[in-house]
């Protein structure tokens, strides 16, 4: 079965030499590791283009996926931290709903 999963190694690796060889050294670390979380890849997005605007981050946000993985990861940090639905949300720049969903999906 193939995965459909985009390599995020090798976009931003070609991102860094093509338009930020400058800032390669800061992304060495996280582009060395064998596998690349959701966090990891918002990091590197941080440290490669700097913060955005509030209207590009709202498009950027619609556009999002997240694998269940991912999911699990995010659900394991709210009940680490003791956060609720809202400071959860507001951390990952998620929708409340989304997590009260996945909360219904993975956790019931």
């Amino acid at each position: 079965m193939k995965n459909n999963h985009p390599n995020y190694k090798n976009i931003y690796s070609d991102i860094l030499t093509k338009k930020f060889p400058h800032k390669q050294k800061e992304c060495e670390v996280l582009l060395n590791m064998d596998s690349l979380s959701f966090l990891h890849i918002i990091e590197l997005n941080t440290i490669i283009f700097g913060t955005t605007d509030k209207q590009t981050e709202n498009f950027n946000q619609k556009h999002r996926s997240y694998r269940k993985s991912d999911i699990l990861k995010i659900l394991d940090h709210q009940k680490k931290y003791k956060l609720n639905n809202s400071q959860l949300a507001c951390r990952f720049k998620l929708s409340r709903n989304s997590v009260s969903k996945w909360k219904k999906m993975f956790l019931v």
